[in-house]
Order: structure tokens, then C-alpha cells, then sequence
């Protein structure tokens, strides 16, 4: 089998836009890979080292998304970034590879840095401690959206340098774009689990119908009777995924015969009916944190003998073995 590392921060609970454009992928090709899941702890204090305390919990909740999910523990290693310490020596390595002007252009240090204000050193050498994330498992790919795409290529032209400085050592990762449905946002915006403005998978049933009754809609149908453009709302691009008879909405939706508060509430009943086996499956999980944890410890165990054989050839290669 090739290898497989993914991964994410921990910054809270996963909404339907983590679980259809990764996690529910992930599930898929855990059968045809070795695959290593990875809680990236490190990654997340880029934005949280004033806020450390909230972590514990956020890496919980992660992992129990994960299993909840459909992650299965046999088949992929889920683990903690922290508990594989291999993962900051290879960074440290890597960093002597590459510039301080390469890491400035990404279009990811650029946008963060002006949207919110961040300029650490920890924050310019994200990108290596992700190549190095990847590069420590020998990844052969990486399953990522576009936007992280430039990424992957740079952990695919740092393992080339040091392949060519010091002999064959790594697999040069592939990106493994897959094509993710786009989830919409309730109210317009960015999705931002800060905004409040996604539906996330420990919502109750509830939540989420409140949540739908105030989702956007096409802007020109302001009440049931006028035309509208399902080809444009967001309400019936969600349809397309949770709703098996969706192609049976356009028609009356364009006539008006169907308002949007019908339409949301369709919606939200087929919506709360995919999201039930995971809801049920979540709160066994929550109830049970020593399984949840057992679990963690065995992937770390898992990702630790993986790494150490990179390691072992690293430094064997790098000649930093002096006794």
C-alpha cells in the first residue's frame, strides 16, 4: 500500500464543510492506503499560544469527530502531532533547506499575515513543519483542497534538495485533490467556526433546523409565490447532497409553488437523517474518553515506529550519526 498522511488543527468542533470536503474522503480511501491521521496540536498555536487551556478539549472533540466519522482505528493511525516528537526534528532539518523569501510568498503566510495580524517565526515555518509532517511518514500523497495545493508542493521540492544533498530518502508527495462538494455557509460569509455560521456534526436536531431557518436563499425570492433560482441557493446545493429526490425541487421552486421555509425544512429532515448514525455514534464516544484515548495512544505508537525508520535513514544519510 502507498501512504497516506492528513491532518487538522484543532480548533473545535468538525462542521459539514470538514466532514464532506475531508474527513468523509479519508473514510473512503483508509481501505486502499496505509493511512496516518494526525491532530496537528503544533500547528494550531500558530494562532492559540495565548490560549493553550482550550486545546485539551479541542483535541478530544477532534478525534471523537474522527471516529464518529467513520474512521476506522485498525485501519488508520489517529494520533496527536505532540506525542510523535520525530515530526519538530525533521522540521529543524528541513529548515536549513529552504528561505525565508520562498515561505514569505505563499499565499497562505500573506492572507494570514493581513488577515489576522500573525508574523512569529512559528507562523513563517508552518509550511516546513507541514512538509515535514508529511515527509516523515514517506508519504506518497496527500489528499488536500487547492487552496493547500502549493503546500504539498513545497514538502515535494524540499524532499527533492535533500535527496539531491545527501541521497535517496524520500518519496517526493503527490497532491490527492478530490472533488469535494462546496458546503455554503448560512449566512453569506466565510465559513468560520468563530462566526457561528455552519451546522457542525455535534449539532442536535434542533440546532440544525434553527440553524437552516435562518440560511440565505436566493436574494430576489422574499416570499413563497415569487420565482425562484435554485441554481444559486444555497439551500438546494445542500439539497444536492442530502437530498436523494433533489431534482424533483427546481421545477417548483422556479414556479414559487414552493417557498423557502418548506424547502428548509425538507432539508433539514433529510440532513438530520444522514447526520443520526454519527450523532448516536458521538455520544457513546464522549461517554467512553479512555477508548477514545487508547485510541490515540496506539496510532501515536503506530505514527512513532513509522517515523523512526525515516529517521533512523535521515540522519544515517545526513551523517549525523557520530558514535
Amino acid at each position: 500500500m502507498e501512504t497516506i498522511l492528513s491532518g487538522m488543527q484543532p480548533t473545535g468542533h468538525l462542521h459539514l464543510g470538514n466532514y464532506e470536503g475531508a474527513l468523509k474522503n479519508w473514510v473512503t480511501l483508509q481501505d486502499t492506503y496505509e493511512m496516518y491521521l494526525c491532530i496537528v496540536d503544533w500547528h494550531s498555536l500558530t494562532e492559540e499560544v495565548e490560549n493553550t487551556a482550550v486545546l485539551a478539549d479541542r483535541v478530544f472533540q477532534m478525534a471523537v469527530d474522527f471516529l464518529a466519522g467513520g474512521i476506522d482505528p485498525q485501519k488508520a493511525a489517529v494520533f496527536i502531532q505532540s506525542d510523535v516528537k520525530e515530526h519538530a526534528e525533521l522540521h529543524l532539518l528541513l529548515s536549513m533547506l529552504v528561505t525565508v523569501p520562498t515561505l514569505t510568498r505563499l499565499p497562505t503566510y500573506i492572507e494570514k499575515r493581513e488577515e489576522k495580524g500573525l508574523d512569529t517565526y512559528g507562523f513563517l515555518g508552518y509550511p516546513v513543519l507541514q512538509a515535514a509532517d508529511i515527509l516523515v511518514y514517506n508519504a506518497h500523497k496527500v489528499p488536500v483542497g487547492r487552496d493547500q495545493e502549493k503546500h504539498i508542493w513545497l514538502a515535494a521540492d524540499l524532499a527533492k534538495r535533500f535527496n539531491n544533498l545527501y541521497g535517496p530518502t524520500f518519496n517526493e508527495p503527490q497532491v490527492l485533490l478530490a472533488k469535494f462538494p462546496a458546503i455554503p455557509v448560512l449566512d453569506g460569509r466565510k465559513m468560520s467556526k468563530s462566526l457561528n455560521n455552519h451546522i457542525a456534526l455535534v449539532d442536535d436536531e434542533e440546532t440544525t433546523v434553527k440553524k437552516l431557518r435562518t440560511m440565505f436563499t436566493d436574494p430576489q425570492k422574499l416570499r413563497k409565490g415569487d420565482p425562484g433560482r435554485p441554481e444559486i441557493c444555497p439551500v438546494y446545493t445542500l439539497h444536492q447532497i442530502y437530498t436523494p429526490d433533489h431534482a424533483d425541487i427546481p421545477a417548483p421552486c422556479r414556479s414559487g409553488q414552493l417557498g423557502c421555509v418548506d424547502c428548509k425544512m425538507r432539508l433539514a429532515v433529510n440532513l438530520n437523517q444522514a447526520l443520526a448514525p454519527i450523532r448516536e455514534k458521538r455520544k457513546k464516544l464522549v461517554d467512553n474518553r479512555g477508548y477514545v484515548f487508547d485510541v490515540l495512544r496506539d496510532g501515536a505508537d503506530r505514527a512513532r515506529r513509522k517515523t523512526a525508520e525515516t529517521m533512523a535513514k535521515v540522519r544515517e544519510n545526513m551523517k549525523l550519526i557520530y558514535r
